[in-house]
Order: structure tokens, then C-alpha cells, then sequence
């Protein structure tokens, strides 16, 4: 097995939807990201062996989505493409299915992008009445076709918008987390804080020019319009609950806002950079995707806490064994959940099969320049980001390891190990054992 490289992101800024992006298209943002990252490494008409991504809401004509970006872009034409999506998981998840071709030598390079809108979030009309228009396509006269509008009204042609809820419980994502919330006693204050915070680090993120080679300029736009630099305390204390509004705890403020963006990512064997001058900022060494019966009661985004003890039993390591933690912030209180469970020893026993918990993390490592609930969460793009964002973490700092664990729709969790190139750790290669992955 080869070393899988991360030889850095870029993506453009991401905006709140019907904001600066209202007249873009998840293709026109994903083909500006594409064309920051080829500028970014010098890839104008270079040949990539695979780009895969896609996006979470779509419109039927962008089922080519990921391969149609490529088309608009400087790279080769020669270079293929897979769209793919696995709801917030789906730019990471495209990494992961790189990494595993670049690691056992089926291809050289790649890049993972994602993007999302819900400013064009495609509308349709009811069921029933799609239905008479297939059946007015194939109606033979006069009769026949005016027979189709049988029992019509007016209330079929009402817009039928995409749905947030979860098709097998009727529940927004927000309501689930709600439900997570009271199961964890997650406070109101705790919630707040951390979103403070995230606002808080973004800025600061911008503001020391670690966002510079990172973002991409589009449609005139230089930085996400979600950062609050000044946000206070009290004000979002001020907020009313969105999801619960009798006793709930999440907020506008505590939760990622709807935003549209694009994300890319670059990775490559270690050969393959240095043929092209490109320094490795980290390797990406393991990953693993979990799920739970959010249907049967489970929270719909604890997922992340099976995927992250799965690494760890993997690896050998503790949850305490990284020098930076990102953990996607779906809402302040699935960040927060996930840090109670693995702290709990009846969870840690009960659903991830281990004799103690996993026990706390430092929380000054977590998330430190900011995260979703202030840079704002573009479905599909934001595994991509983080990535990123770690990768050029542990080359600029010199960190030894990071964990990545991204909560999805459908009950799903993502999670990553990347090393920095200065540790000793041997090539990990998923699926194999200690022994043979040479853990120290």
C-alpha cells in the first residue's frame, strides 16, 4: 500500500442561500472551485486520473454533474469523472474512494469536490399531476388527452420544494437533533458558547491570512458571508428556539445556516507530487463509515461516535492521540452529543462495544479555525473544506495526526485520520490489521 496525499484544497467562499450566489448554479460554483484549485497547483491542461463528487440537492439535467465541471474547466479533457453523493459525507466520501485507488496503485492522482444550493433548489410539481402529463404525452386525440385531466385541481399545481425532513420519520434533521439534545441534556448556554466560538475562530482565521490560498474568489465575493467577527454572547442568547419553540435549545444562531458554496481537494501519491513540484501537506491513512437505526430511536446524527471507535480500534489509537479535532457542526448540539457519548461509559459499552469510555478531548484542539456554523454548510462541499483546512493544519504547525467526523442525512457518519509527513506511523491501509498497518 502506498501513502495517500493531501496536497491541499480550495473552494470559494461560501455565502448564505439567495444571497450572493442567488443566480449561480451548483455547476457554476462547483467549475470556479475546479478552476481555483488548477490555478492554485498549476494543473491547466494536466490529465487527473479520476475527479469524483457531486451534490446533495440537484437538478435532473446535472446527473453529470462532477464530469460537466470538468468539461468547463482547464483540465484535460481526457480526465473522467464521478458524480456521487452521500448527503453532508459526500466530498469526504469521494476522498476515501481516491485514497483507496491511489493506495493500491489503480490511479495516481485525484481530486474530491462537492457543492450545494438551495438557492436553486430545483421545484416541481405534485406526484399526481406528473402524472397526467406522461399520460397526456402518450393520449391519442382529442379525447383521449382531455380525458387525462379527469378530477384535476387547482391545488395539484401547487410547487412541491425539496423536503429536510427524513423520508422514513417525517422529522427535519433540526427536530432529530432536537431529540438529541434532550437525550444528551445538552444545554442552551453550552450550544451558544460554541457557536460564539466557531464565529469567533473563523474570523480570526481570515483575519491571520490562513484563509488565503484556501478561498477562491466567485461572483465577486472574497469571504463567507456567514462569519459574524462581532457576534456577541447576549444577542445569540436573544434568539427563540427554531425546532422546538416550547423547550428546545437550537437556534438559528447554534445551528449551520442553508448556504451554497463548492469545495475541492487534491490528492495524489507521494511519486505523483513530486513529479509535479507539489509539497504533501498531510496523508490521508484511514477512514470508515458508520450508521444507526435512527428510525428504531437512534440519534439520527451519532453515527460518527461508531465510525471514529471503529478507527481507533483500528489503529490501535486513543481519542486523545490527535492534535486536532474537526467535527462538523451540523448544529452546536450534534457536536456536543458526540463529545458526551464518547464520554459516557454506559454508551461506550452499550453501543460501541468497549470496557471504558473513550473518554474527553482538550477542547482548545477542537475545530480551531472555526467551523460549518460559521463558515456555513454547502450540503455536499464541506467534507471537502475540512479536509483541507486540516491537511494545511498539520503541514503549517507540524501536527502529527487529525480526525475529521462529519454527520450526514440518513442516519450516516464519516470519519478520517490524516497524519502530518513528518510522522513515523507506517503506510495504514483499511481493512488490515495492526500488526500489518505497523502502528507505533
Amino acid at each position: 500500500m502506498r501513502r495517500v496525499a493531501v496536497l491541499g484544497g480550495v473552494r470559494i467562499p461560501f455565502c448564505r442561500s439567495y444571497t450572493a450566489y442567488a443566480e449561480l448554479s451548483n455547476l457554476d460554483m462547483l467549475t470556479t472551485a475546479l478552476s481555483g484549485l488548477i490555478e492554485r497547483f498549476s494543473l491547466e491542461g494536466a490529465h487527473i486520473d479520476e475527479v469524483v463528487g457531486g451534490a446533495v440537492v440537484t437538478h435532473a439535467k446535472d446527473w453529470n454533474l462532477a464530469r460537466e465541471a470538468v468539461i468547463g474547466s482547464v483540465l484535460a479533457p481526457t480526465t473522467p469523472a464521478i458524480t456521487m453523493m452521500q448527503a453532508c459525507g459526500t466530498s469526504l466520501q469521494g476522498a476515501l474512494g481516491l485514497g483507496a485507488k491511489i493506495a493500491t496503485g489503480q490511479i495516481e492522482c485525484g481530486i474530491a469536490l462537492g457543492t450545494d444550493t438551495t438557492s436553486d433548489a430545483p421545484i416541481v410539481f405534485k406526484r399526481s399531476f406528473a402524472q397526467r402529463l406522461v399520460q397526456l404525452s402518450r393520449a391519442k386525440g382529442f379525447g383521449q388527452k382531455l380525458a387525462t385531466f379527469k378530477g384535476f385541481t387547482p391545488g395539484e399545481l401547487a410547487p412541491q420544494p425539496p423536503s429536510t425532513a427524513e423520508p422514513r420519520t417525517g422529522l427535519s434533521m433540526g427536530e432529530h437533533c432536537e431529540l438529541m439534545a434532550k437525550e444528551w441534556g445538552i444545554t442552551r448556554e453550552a450550544e451558544d458558547l460554541l457557536a460564539y466560538e466557531s464565529h469567533r475562530k473563523a474570523a480570526a482565521a481570515y483575519d491571520e491570512g490562513f484563509m488565503d490560498d484556501l478561498v477562491f474568489p466567485c461572483a465577486g465575493t472574497f469571504r463567507d458571508n456567514n462569519i459574524r467577527e462581532e457576534i456577541s454572547l447576549a444577542k445569540i442568547a436573544e434568539l427563540k428556539p427554531v425546532f422546538d419553540r416550547s423547550g428546545g435549545t437550537i437556534t438559528a444562531a447554534n445551528s449551520t445556516p442553508l448556504t451554497d458554496g463548492a469545495s475541492t481537494v487534491l490528492l495524489a501519491s507521494e511519486a505523483w507530487a513530486a513529479k509535479r513540484g507539489i509539497p504533501v501537506q498531510a496523508h490521508l491513512t484511514l477512514g470508515r463509515t458508520a450508521a444507526v437505526d435512527f428510525v428504531a430511536g437512534e440519534g439520527l446524527l451519532m453515527a460518527p461516535t461508531i465510525a471514529v471507535s471503529d478507527l481507533l480500534r483500528e489503529t490501535g489509537l486513543a481519542l486523545q492521540d490527535f492534535d486536532y479535532y474537526e467535527i462538523h457542526e451540523a448544529f452546536a448540539a450534534q457536536v456536543l452529543a458526540t463529545l458526551k457519548a464518547w464520554e459516557s461509559e454506559d454508551y461506550c459499552r452499550r453501543r460501541l462495544g468497549r470496557s471504558e469510555p473513550l473518554g474527553s478531548i482538550d477542547r482548545a484542539k477542537l475545530n480551531v479555525k472555526g467551523s460549518s456554523i460559521a463558515f456555513g454548510h454547502p450540503f455536499a462541499a464541506t467534507g471537502a473544506r475540512i479536509l483541507a483546512v486540516l491537511a494545511k493544519l498539520l503541514h503549517n504547525q507540524g501536527g502529527r495526526r487529525g480526525l475529521i467526523s462529519v454527520c450526514t442525512a440518513g442516519g450516516m457518519g464519516v470519519a478520517v485520520i490524516l497524519e502530518g509527513v513528518a510522522t513515523t506511523q507506517a503506510p495504514v491501509a483499511a481493512g488490515r490489521s495492526e500488526e500489518a498497518m505497523g502502528v507505533v
